[in-house]
């Protein structure tokens, strides 16, 4: 197995003078965030939190206010120091790099969007987007082509010489994107970038982060509240709660099989349609009754990883049950009623 290009190991942030008497008795004896509080006058942001990203992976960190994500993910670039922990980019330790080296991981390598772009208002779009590249001292006609490709690819060629505020709130988040992305950077850290829009433009905007990321392949991590957009942008999803993170799983994972009730409340009313596959649903062919291989050749087929949503389809325009098949193995079948239970949430294997 590669090497992951995020490796995060047992990390810790405590806020506060005391911090470090008050790791001792949350890490060691088990203290509380209420506890730490109290006793130490801290606040614990991260507590004992391990994930590690594979190259080109979407990593979502989902959890309410206050949770924990946003300081998480500013551990990633050291815009925040941790209390105890490490963290590894690509192999390298980032609490041990020198001043040098960690404007260069942070100008080169791991390219951060805020909610808040805090576009220069006295810069046009281009000059925006291609800032780093000017302080690298990059001539301008070269810091511009570069820019002008961003540009294109958040789809907003030809809007290089206007000023932020001739832009709507979206296109300001795009402009943000291709200044995270001028520099070319292997990671994309998202806090939260599309959380402050309307419903419609954010959802557009996910889109086309969804058609971006199939292009330039970037190994990101995405932090958000709302456990809709998780689902639909992460390859993973971490959720977090004081501190912690309680599990980490596919979006299949995490709706199919919750860790914990915490985490049920969350998925409760998540459409499980276009997330579990044949393969959650299905029952062994043995188990309604044996089915002789005629009705086998006869049944409509699926692969275990159809979804739901075509499954219910597939249902709609007949009376057999379904037969998933890997390759050419009949594996399993789909009646009527395990697809209503599998839309319910109800006896999954």
């Amino acid at each position: 197995m590669s090497e992951p290009v995020i490796d995060c190991r047992s990390l810790w942030k405590i806020f506060g003078a005391g911090e470090h008497r008050a790791l001792e008795a949350a890490r060691d004896r088990g203290a509380g965030k209420q506890d730490i509080f109290e006793r130490f006058g801290c606040v614990i942001g991260v507590a004992d939190v391990s994930f590690s990203v594979p190259a080109g992976e979407i990593f979502c960190v989902m959890g309410l206010s206050g949770s924990g994500k946003s300081t998480l993910v500013r551990h990633l670039n050291r815009l925040i120091e941790p209390t105890a922990g490490e963290v590894y980019i690509s192999g390298r330790d980032v609490n041990r790099l020198g001043p040098a080296e960690l404007r260069k991981l942070r100008s080169k390598e791991v390219g951060m969007v805020f909610q808040n772009m805090a576009l220069l208002p006295h810069r046009t779009v281009i000059d925006n987007v291609a800032l780093s590249m000017e302080l690298d001292g990059m001539p301008r006609k070269e810091r511009h082509r570069l820019a002008a490709e961003k540009l294109e690819l958040v789809e907003l060629g030809g809007w290089d010489d206007r000023y932020p505020d001739e832009l709507s709130g979206g296109m300001k988040q795009r402009v943000g994107l291709a200044r995270a992305m001028a520099a070319d950077p292997d990671i994309l850290l998202m806090d939260e970038p599309f959380s402050a829009l309307d419903p419609l433009i954010r959802r557009q905007l996910q889109d086309q982060f969804l058609e971006l990321a199939k292009v330039v392949k970037k190994t990101t991590v995405f932090i958000t509240h709302d456990l809709d957009e998780a689902i639909r942008l992460g390859d993973r999803i971490a959720i977090m709660k004081d501190g912690r993170i309680v599990q980490i799983g596919t979006p299949e994972d995490i709706v199919t099989a919750p860790a914990d009730d915490y985490v049920a409340d969350f998925v409760a009313g998540i459409s499980r349609l276009a997330l579990v596959t044949a393969a959650k649903v299905m029952k062994p062919l043995e188990t309604e009754r044996a089915l002789t291989q005629q009705e086998i050749d006869a049944a409509p087929k699926v692969s275990p990883d159809d979804l739901l949503d075509e499954l219910v389809t597939i249902a709609c325009e007949t009376d057999r049950p379904i037969v998933v098949v890997d390759g050419a193995a009949a594996i399993g079948i789909i009646t009527k009623r395990t697809l209503l239970q599998g839309i319910q949430g109800v006896n999954e294997t």
